[in-house]
């Protein structure tokens, strides 16, 4: 039986998936987490396009969006802005 590797990119098919999954990280994970996520989203999106809009290297942001990397917080909001999310302060309730 031939089986392919599961990759969460080839489902991440539209900004609401994509919220959705970004969303959930940033609630359940912690930091690796969500740069693991990031990176994930940026795949689904295309490297290249990123790139393109944030003015880094592909190679720059596989690194920054690799599992143990620590990126800048410049980079994360710059990858953010390019896969079209933002980051949005809510009062935690007791």
């Amino acid at each position: 039986m031939n089986t392919s590797k599961f990759d969460i990119a080839d489902y991440l098919d539209s900004k609401e998936m994509i919220a959705e999954y970004l969303n959930t990280i940033l609630e359940d994970g912690n930091n690796a987490d969500v740069i693991i996520a990031i990176g994930h989203i940026a795949k689904a999106i295309g490297m290249t396009k990123i790139s393109e809009e944030t003015g880094l290297s592909r190679s720059s942001l596989y690194k920054a969006l690799s599992a143990g990397s620590k990126p800048q917080f410049a980079t994360i909001m710059k990858v953010l802005k390019a896969i079209g999310g933002q980051i949005q302060v809510n009062p935690i309730s007791a």
